[in-house]
């Protein structure tokens, strides 16, 4: 799928069958997009948030989706940010607040 200012990394192709959700423009991956009907759909209630950048858009994802109800799990080690003290700020002091749990890669593995 190629649309205008963006395009999937050629490792990260979508896969047959893949759901994908609709392009936004704002910090949150919930805002103006159809991901809370897609996964309410799909029975979804646990949300794992990964990538980049911790201390905006993904903070606004989990943020969001803690309000709509979900199980919001943040990996610290597999987020990013400009600066460290934005990286603590989402880690340490922000996140708490909403995500129900913080964890590292290796944490959530043996959890799954």
């Amino acid at each position: 799928m190629r649309t205008w200012g963006g395009e999937f990394h050629p490792d990260l192709q979508p896969q047959d069958g893949a759901v994908m959700v609709k392009e936004h423009w704002g910090s949150s991956g919930f805002a103006n997009t159809d991901l809370d009907f897609l996964l309410r759909m799909h029975g979804i209630h646990k949300v794992i948030i990964i990538g980049m950048i911790a201390n905006t858009c993904l903070e606004a994802t989990a943020r969001f989706g803690s309000e709509l109800g979900y199980h919001v799990t943040l990996v610290k080690d597999a987020t990013a940010a400009f600066s460290q003290e934005a990286m603590h700020a989402a880690h340490e002091i922000n996140g708490p607040t909403f995500d129900h749990a913080i964890v590292t890669t290796d944490e959530l593995i043996s959890a799954l």
